[in-house]
């Protein structure tokens, strides 16, 4: 059990975003190759045209990081000869074995150094060209715009030029975009458009590789006839083809692809099983056969799982644990952790509970050193992939949970409560590594307390959405308890999301029913435990579409929540630097707008909200014009504020990009606020609270709640107090000012403040709906 205690230390789990696009972009877009040129070299070194084949043949093989080395020594030695051309073709040809390694960044910047060679040298071909690596390596960083940016130049130089194989090949990678974008339709238009003009050129690799994609794409536009033309069409072209690396990768797609049409043609499942395996096992002999153990665990692999899916269960393990020695025998972590999960998988559904359960451990354990992405693990653009990273975290929890139920000794179960507890938690600090797209929860980690001993009074409530039930894993001062809720996650989910759009109409009731039948789901349950331990204070950790109602609204039938415990929200089990504010010595920056600008209305209560907050701590205010970047940057460097109070228009979206926070002439990404108040990171006090009095989330949206529960964890902040949604501004002074003011009770925590705030309001006749008090949420440390 060594592996499953490792679980919850599992904290540099993003490598792996890149490396899994490995498979992808060599299936879909590999980088072709100009023709070569003669340099001039020292004596002892090789040629750097010889070591451009060389790394062509490293490549070919599946040795990229010899194709790497060989290429970045030939791009020196064109250097050193004044060949730009050639350097910027070697910088190219390095920076596909860099992504392929999963070095993205370093890629960009070897495409970029190659793009600015193309340039000095005026060949408009070679331009287009790096311009079409850079647009397919953007996509790979998941940054579509610039892709679509490099992409679109791409297209009109080649079109100009008049060069078939790189629309061809621009066409694929366009279709890809579409793809990121689930614009399937003009996606298979792309890839129909690649394929022909590829075929046209004679580039046979590049028109198998559009086929596939073509087939990928009628497929998901329920056009199984077509797709599997198109595969047949692929595989047959594949047989004329040398075995290499990208043959089997590609026959493996088309394995896959032979796979998925099954569940569209009931009346073919056997020919298409047959064909499927028989593809595979060929896949698996290519690889062999030129020693690309790295592909061949691919290939084992979904061969593997090609006989799990058909309950064949010693066929699929014996294929399983092979594709396992192979990942191992190619040090590739990217391909090893999924055959550990399918083995993991294998050994549940045979009855062996424990050693799956080990088996996951070893699957999360190698997700270890390298990076995570959380969506699938071969993105948007493979017939591989269908299930995400998410799954495997939550079967091992399911695992877990499941040994904690046969286990009678109280101490080993609860043990494994916390394994499954502490799987989830791995998960979730990968979500929020790619939703932010860094390590901001790692930089962090020097500061960080587990909740795992709970002041008196403290309930903690772990919600866990599983398929068929909700688990709720509860931390009371004595230990950890477990709930299991017989709720789908479609029910619940369908029940949060009329929840959440009735409770913002401040005119009806309607939300009264729903916010009841959550009460009763959640905190029901539990409450002869909060009776019985005196909780004041519920802290939740909220999953999925959880996150996006405030559980401060939900209702007894008697009584919302608020009116018996105070409420925050953490988005794990992690907080940072979790201690008691410090009153007496606060400052406070506050800022905001008043006027309407940018097309926004103006907010004429955040000017009395701001007075009110000044009357009560000392500092220094930025409005309207005042409140810009460059000014908020300038306060806060000079000077050590323990608050700050942004009350303007804020909007927090799926993607973090597009979030920001509006300035006077501008708007604040969460970046540039991440960057301003990493100010304090590095100081004795960091920033106490950050408080945004006027944003909101997209309704239903849980990808845009975790961006708001994220926000303080992203800025370096102990707290923030934030809202759900936009409300009434006046409000929203009232009920803010009464926060601070509650705040300088010394015998009160940050939560209790709240909650003494949404009560005030909630007796207020005009303010009593919870429209106007509930969306409020007090994020990460509550003391």
């Amino acid at each position: 059990m060594n592996e499953i205690n490792q679980i919850n230390k599992t904290n540099q789990m993003n490598q792996i975003n890149h490396l899994f696009k490995l498979a992808l972009f060599l299936i879909l877009a590999t980088c072709f190759l100009l023709p070569k040129a003669s340099g001039t070299v020292s004596a002892g070194e090789p040629p750097p045209d010889t070591l451009m084949q060389q790394g062509l043949q490293a490549y070919q093989r599946g040795s990229f990081d010899q194709a790497l080395a060989a290429w970045k020594q030939a791009a020196d030695l064109y250097e050193r000869a004044g060949r730009a051309a050639e350097q910027s073709q070697a910088l190219e040809q390095a920076a596909q074995a860099s992504e392929s390694l999963g070095q993205v960044s370093q890629a960009l910047q070897q495409l970029e150094l190659a793009l600015t060679l193309a340039q000095q040298t005026g060949d408009r071909a070679r331009i287009a060209g790096v311009m079409e690596s850079l647009g397919r390596t953007y996509l790979a960083a998941r940054k579509p715009d610039a892709s679509v940016q490099y992409l679109t130049q791409a297209l009109a130089l080649a079109q100009a030029e008049k060069d078939r194989r790189l629309i061809a090949a621009i066409s694929n990678d366009l279709g890809i975009t579409h793809v990121a974008r689930q614009q399937n339709a003009d996606a298979l238009n792309a890839f129909v458009t690649s394929a022909q003009e590829a075929q046209a050129d004679g580039d046979r690799p590049l028109t198998v590789r559009a086929s596939i994609n073509a087939a990928r794409m009628a497929l998901k536009l329920n056009q199984p006839d077509k797709a599997r033309d198109w595969l047949d069409h692929s595989f047959d072209a594949l047989n004329d083809f040398e075995p290499s690396h990208d043959k089997a990768m590609n026959l493996i797609q088309v394995g896959l692809g032979y796979q998925q049409l099954r569940a569209s043609m009931p009346a073919m499942n056997a020919p298409l099983l047959l064909r499927a395996a028989g593809v595979l096992l060929e896949a698996t002999t290519v690889a062999e056969r030129i020693g690309d153990t790295r592909t061949r665990s691919y290939a084992e692999g979904y061969l593997g799982h090609l006989y799990e899916t058909e309950h064949r269960y010693d066929e699929s393990l014996q294929l399983t644990r092979r594709a396992v020695f192979s990942a191992q025998s190619a040090n590739a972590p990217e391909s090893l952790f999924r055959w550990q999960w399918q083995l993991g998988r294998l050994l549940a559904a045979t009855s062996k509970l424990d050693e799956a359960i080990a088996s996951y451990g070893h699957a999360t354990t190698t997700l270890r050193p390298i990076r995570l992405e959380v969506t699938s693990a071969w993105g948007n653009d493979s017939f591989a992939g269908e299930d995400s990273v998410r799954t495997l975290f939550f079967e091992l929890a399911d695992l877990l949970l499941h040994r904690a139920s046969l286990t009678d000794d109280s101490q080993g179960a609860e043990q494994y409560l916390r394994l499954a507890r502490d799987a989830i938690e791995t998960y979730k600090a990968a979500e929020f590594r790619d939703y932010f797209q860094d390590d901001c929860v790692d930089t962090l980690q020097a500061r960080i307390t587990k909740l795992d001993t709970l002041a008196a009074g403290t309930a903690v409530v772990y919600p866990i959405v599983f398929a068929d039930r909700l688990e709720l894993l509860v931390s009371f001062p004595n230990g950890l308890k477990r709930l299991s809720i017989p709720v789908s996650s479609a029910t619940l989910t369908q029940e949060v999301r009329v929840f959440r759009k009735t409770v913002e109409k401040r005119t009806t009731r309607e939300y009264l029913p729903h916010a009841q039948q959550l009460y009763a789901w959640l905190i029901r349950p539990l409450e002869p435990d909060l009776a019985s331990f005196q909780i004041h204070t519920l802290v939740f950790i909220p999953d999925g579409p959880l996150r996006t109602v405030p559980m401060a609204a939900l209702h007894d039938g008697r009584q919302f929540l608020i009116e018996k415990f105070a409420v925050a929200t953490t988005p794990g089990l992690n907080l940072t630097d979790p201690k008691p504010i410090d009153r007496e010595k606060i400052r406070l920056l506050s800022g905001g707008l008043t006027k309407a600008v940018q097309g926004f209305p103006s907010l004429p209560f955040v000017e009395e909200e701001v007075n009110a907050i000044r009357t009560l701590y000392q500092g220094d205010q930025l409005m309207n014009a005042e409140f810009s970047t460059p000014r908020l940057e300038q306060k806060l460097q000079n000077q050590p504020y323990g608050i700050l109070h942004i009350a303007t228009h804020g909007w927090f979206a799926s993607d973090t990009t597009q979030s920001y926070l509006l300035t006077y002439n501008g708007k604040l990404t969460i970046n540039e606020l991440d960057h301003l108040i990493g100010l304090f990171r590095y100081r004795k006090d960091p920033l106490e609270l950050l408080t945004l009095s006027a944003c909101q989330t997209g309704t239903g949206d849980d990808r845009s709640a975790l961006g708001l529960a994220g926000v303080a964890i992203k800025a370096g902040a102990r707290s923030a107090l934030a809202t759900l949604w936009f409300i009434n501004d006046e409000a929203s002074a009232a009920l803010v000012s009464e926060f601070y003011r509650e705040l300088r009770n010394p015998k009160l925590s940050k939560a209790q403040a709240l909650q003494h705030a949404q009560q005030k309001l909630l007796t207020d006749r005009v303010y009593e709906h919870p429209a106007y008090w509930s969306p409020f949420l007090l994020l990460n440390n509550w003391l």
